[in-house]
């Protein structure tokens, strides 16, 4: 485990952060980090919404992900591909943020770019100046290396948390096999 977070980094939602609908469980994707403050992504929490649910002009069926509770009426995306898609900034590993989105969507429905490739959130995670360090200092969060490079993007979600805490070991592989809300225990 890593005690000060850097951008490409995952935060992991310590056992002890239960009844926040947004981040109890939660594994996150660091965008940025920086002086001012941090943006991430929840990677592990999948939506009832499909891209074409939301998007005219695609039938594509793409998982969208609740990628925060920050600007939840915008559509986010990360993606593996900056060569089909312009004006992408790398996160970091070969993982990449936004772009063209009308060219995203044009690669999807001429079905040049895959789920493996992208992936789509409604909204993103954000902390002000000093907010996610104070965060970190009351123990809310761990912060892991993504090991995953840019596979992280198909990763599968359902069980992400529960696979970080058995990586953990010790008091954090209890956690693991517990119910999400401890009162169904």
């Amino acid at each position: 485990m890593m005690t000060k977070p850097e951008k490409g980094n995952l935060l992991i939602a310590e056992p002890s952060i239960i009844g926040d609908i947004s981040f109890n469980r939660a594994v996150i994707l660091l965008a940025d980090h920086n002086a001012l403050g941090s943006v991430g992504f929840i990677l592990n929490k999948p939506l009832d919404y499909n891209l074409k649910d939301l998007i005219d002009g695609t039938e594509s069926e793409f998982t969208v992900y609740n990628g925060g509770p920050v600007e939840q009426d915008n559509l986010y995306f990360i993606h593996k591909s900056p060569e089909l898609i312009p004006n992408s900034v790398e996160i970091s590993n070969g993982i990449f943020w936004g772009g063209d989105f009308n060219i995203v969507l044009d690669l999807i429905n001429e079905n040049k770019i895959t789920k493996n490739d992208i992936r789509f959130f409604l909204g993103y995670s954000g902390w002000a100046e000093q907010q996610l360090d104070d965060e970190l200092e009351s123990n809310a969060w761990l912060v892991s290396e993504n090991i995953y490079d840019n596979d992280i993007i198909a990763k599968s979600c359902n069980s992400f948390w529960r696979e970080k805490m058995l990586e953990l070991g010790g008091d954090y592989s209890i956690w693991s096999n517990a119910p999400e809300n401890p009162s169904y225990n």
